[in-house]
């Protein structure tokens, strides 16, 4: 396995941040339909229907399917658009509608820039995106780099070519091919897309030949001009990368084979540019040597939380890293069905792991340094993360149990973040959140993801890792293994990490018993049962010197105090003193297991 395995997007931000303005931007009719604003078939289709209305039609329920019983061909967005408006001008002023925002769609956020143009114009205004190429004829990315303080140069016709600043001088270059939709130049038609002016054909030779490309939005299977210019490059000095939503067409397959480009599979163009962004900025301003693709994204979100200004970049990056996660625990790699097996359990657990180590150490990094208010997103991510392992309901137990491992893991570094910086107060409402449950009553964290309360596989089963076969507390000891592996990213490589990871686990198991009254405790107590109360322990319930150390602090009147203002022990000295004893009573009895 490869450190980049299944991740395009960390290469391609070294490339843009060590090859500043080298890589130029390619955005098709995609992007600006992301902002509502019609691709090409929505307009033809607009067109028939308002054609058919002009003429008497009624509304009919597939328009594509009545335009061919009427003409016999398919509907055509070039053919329809030269008979409906013979001149360029008459073009331009149908379109109009199309493009410009009325009132209604410009409050409720339509045919307005998108983040992708945003994050595009940012890259702009860093230096690393110097040149635009688009196949769309809005406004929409003029108007983006505007709002970053940028006047581009805009070619929108050969005629303007010839009288623009070059492009080497050019902070901003912006080549639109098919026009402007406020010029009669525009370009529409099949017959008007077949070729280029010379002028604009030497341009992009000079654009393919000493630039990177990145695509997106761009089907590559019409604007013909466009794709000769593509086949007749013959350089290949900087790499292409082509972001698709799904399979390239056979088109496109042809001209990324073409350039030997690689395909970035995306979920949108939205969150791909704000992700390629932010990578970038945090490289540029790290300025470190080939940084792992996880170190990028833990100092992004250091920087992120440094400032209050930076929130909104904060959730949006743990918002893409969580869909990342969640988009692939339904993968191929984590099959719900399949016979227990030793060795996949084995894999399946460094999987999970090597998937959420990012999301993990990120979470993390809020623990330690958040100031309360990333709680509720910690706790929609472990809601997501938990309800999309739940949506697979058919397979084994154990490998249908493990599927919610990385909400987990996630769980333990938050807390031991809280717990290393001293967060009491958060530390306790993390624990005691409540956990809606569709079909039962509601639960609180701590009774869902800590230890044995978690619905995971048998404790048991956990001694089936290597190393771990004669441990008493398996899953305990392997979780302070995997978060000593990431400490550095969120506490530092303090010599007492593991007893901060025990802190963590006695205050989750205090915060666990805390569903019991203190009155039923002191009942069952008075009857000299040895464990009177149940609650999950972990690695303290043997590991003595840790368990003794803790406990005196636990009687300290200074941690007596934060604790009880922070909200453990329901706020009483007494239940605080149960708790203890019935803890003493689980070491006695682990000892002799």
């Amino acid at each position: 396995m490869t450190l980049l395995k299944d991740d395009p997007l960390t290469p391609l931000a070294f490339s843009v941040n060590e090859n500043k303005g080298v890589f130029a931007v390619l955005l098709g009719s995609g992007l600006s339909r992301t902002a509502s604003i019609p691709t090409g078939w929505e307009i033809t289709l607009d067109l028939v229907c308002r054609v058919a209305a002009a003429q008497g039609v009624t509304e009919q329920p597939d328009w594509a399917a009545w335009y061919r019983d009427q003409t016999g061909q398919e509907p055509n967005y070039s053919d329809l658009l030269e008979e409906i408006a013979r001149s360029p001008d008459e073009r331009r002023a149908i379109l109009h509608r199309y493009i410009e925002p009325d009132a209604q769609e410009r409050e409720e956020g339509r045919k307005i820039p998108t983040k992708a143009h945003q994050a595009i114009a940012q890259m702009v205004r860093s230096g690393h995106i110097r040149v635009i190429v688009t196949t769309n004829f809005d406004r929409l990315m003029e108007n983006a780099l505007r709002e970053q303080g940028i006047e581009p140069t805009v070619v929108a016709s050969a005629d303007a070519l010839a009288g623009a600043e070059p492009l080497t001088h050019s902070r901003c270059y912006l080549l639109k091919l098919h026009g402007d939709y406020k010029d009669a130049r525009i370009l529409n038609t099949d017959q008007e897309l077949s070729a280029y002016p010379e002028s604009y054909n030497r341009l992009l030779d000079r654009i393919l030949d000493e630039h990177g490309l990145i695509i997106s939005g761009w089907s590559g299977e019409w604007d013909h001009a466009l794709r000769a210019a593509f086949l007749r490059a013959p350089n290949r000095r900087y790499p292409v990368y082509w972001t698709s939503r799904g399979a390239l067409g056979g088109g496109a397959q042809e001209l990324a084979a073409h350039r030997a480009a690689k395909t970035i599979p995306i979920a949108g163009a939205d969150e791909f540019f704000q992700a390629l962004q932010q990578r970038v900025e945090t490289l540029e301003q790290s300025q470190r040597q080939n940084p792992q693709s996880i170190d990028l994204l833990v100092n992004s979100t250091k920087r992120y939380l440094a400032k209050p200004e930076y929130r909104i970049q904060l959730d949006e990056l743990f918002a893409q890293e969580t869909e990342r996660v969640m988009a692939q625990l339904n993968g191929d790699q984590f099959p719900p069905h399949g016979p227990w097996d030793q060795n996949e359990f084995r894999s399946r657990v460094q999987r999970y792991e090597a998937l959420a180590e990012p999301l993990v150490r990120m979470t993390g990094v809020l623990g330690r340094w958040g100031d309360g208010r990333e709680l509720p997103m910690v706790l929609d991510i472990l809601r997501d993360l938990y309800l999309q392992a739940e949506k697979v309901g058919n397979g084994m137990t154990i490998w249908l149990g493990l599927r919610s491992y990385p909400a987990v893991l996630v769980f333990t570094a938050y807390g031991i973040g809280l717990a290393r910086s001293q967060r009491w107060q958060t530390l306790h409402a993390l624990l005691s959140a409540t956990w809606p449950q569709k079909y039962r009553d509601s639960q609180r964290v701590v009774s869902m993801l800590f230890l044995d309360a978690w619905k995971g596989p048998d404790s048991r089963v956990w001694k089936e890792l290597e190393g771990l076969d004669r441990r008493k507390t398996a899953l305990s000891d392997h979780l302070l293994e995997v978060m000593t592996n990431w400490r550095s990213s969120f506490t530092g490589v303090s010599a007492e990490f593991e007893l901060v990871f025990e802190r963590f686990e006695m205050l989750a198991t205090l915060v666990y018993l805390e569903e019991n009254s203190e009155e039923a405790l002191g009942q069952a107590a008075a009857s000299h049962h040895n464990i009177f109360a149940r609650m999950p322990v972990g690695r303290l319930a043997w590991h003595e010197a840790s368990a003794t150390l803790l406990i005196q602090e636990l009687q300290t009147e200074a941690t007596i105090t934060a604790l009880l203002q922070a909200g453990f022990a329901r706020n009483s000295r007494r239940f605080l003193e149960l708790f203890i004893e019935n803890f003493k009573r689980y070491a006695s009895e682990m000892a002799w297991r």
